[in-house]
């Protein structure tokens, strides 16, 4: 009896022994994992704080790169350092404007069957006999209007400004105002249209006039917020030129609040965006916005 006892604590003892051993590891597991998370996104909040910005859609989302020791157009020098918060320049810009096309031509014929496929479905979910005359090749048209509407996949900046840039000794502004404007809410898939001002002032380098067009070309036709189109325009210029500044302002109409919604007939969105010294320097700023006023 007694040995029977003896070993049955002799048992209860061996475990204790191994459940605190179990205990000890996951404290010990525990802590590694920790030490591994501090370590992970310490490293990650670092690499951010060094790209000095993020992206936004592909684009750079930061300010304006200048050239050490240069001025603004009010003459002011720019001293090493002196800006600081969101308008501080970064030590280097993402030339995002040269990323390439997430879609091609190839890409469109191999794709049409399937979005006409869709077209065909959405038909008869609104209740309409795909089969009868009228519609009959509604569900191919539409679809290739739809590939044409976002062409801008299709396209990257590079290939337009490639041979389009050119050395200039003119450091005055450059306005191209009231630029058509023709995009698809992403939010609804119908249009938004409106009108787009360019300005710039350029640094030794200047864009030929109509390439401002086809850079508000290639990103309007795509499934887009107004308020990152107009990003992406300014952007794309500023690290095309690295110009002194850059502004870009928008007037659009959007059908998902006209023709549903609020249903507000004469509504328009207005958005900007400045870089460099048309945010800086109110007197660039305001000569800009008067010009494409008048």
């Amino acid at each position: 009896m007694l040995r029977l006892r003896g070993a049955h604590i002799s048992t209860r003892t061996h475990q204790r022994n191994r459940l605190n051993k179990c205990s000890a590891d996951r404290e010990k597991a525990g802590e590694v994992m920790e030490h591994s998370k501090q370590t992970q996104y310490g490293s990650a909040e670092k690499k951010d704080a060094g790209d000095g910005g993020s992206v936004l859609n592909g684009h750079f989302d930061g300010m304006v790169k200048r050239p050490a020791g240069g001025t603004g157009r009010s003459g002011a020098a720019q001293t090493p350092g002196a800006e600081s918060g969101s308008h501080r320049a970064t030590s280097s810009v993402m030339e995002s404007w040269k990323e390439e096309r997430t879609r091609s031509v190839e890409d469109n014929e191999m794709s049409l069957p399937s979005l006409a496929a869709a077209y065909t479905t959405i038909l008869r979910g609104l209740g309409e006999d795909p089969q009868r005359q009228g519609l009959l090749k509604t569900p191919w048209r539409a679809a290739t209007a739809m590939q044409f509407f976002t062409k801008g996949y299709q396209e990257k900046i590079i290939d337009v400004l490639n041979d389009a840039i050119f050395d200039e000794d003119h450091d005055e502004m450059v306005i191209v105002k009231d630029i058509d404007m023709f995009s698809m809410c992403e939010h609804h898939l119908v249009p938004i249209f409106g009108r787009v001002h360019i300005g710039y002032l350029p640094n030794k380098r200047v864009l030929g006039l109509s390439k401002l067009a086809r850079i508000v070309e290639i990103y309007s036709r795509r499934l887009q917020v107004q308020e990152r189109l107009t990003k992406q325009i300014a952007v794309a210029i500023t690290e095309a030129l690295q110009p002194t500044g850059v502004g870009v302002v928008i007037e659009a109409t959007h059908m998902c609040m006209v023709m549903r919604g609020v249903q507000k007939m004469n509504s328009k969105t207005v958005t900007s965006t400045m870089l460099g010294v048309f945010r800086e320097d109110p007197k660039t700023r305001d000569e800009f916005l008067t010009l494409i006023r008048s």
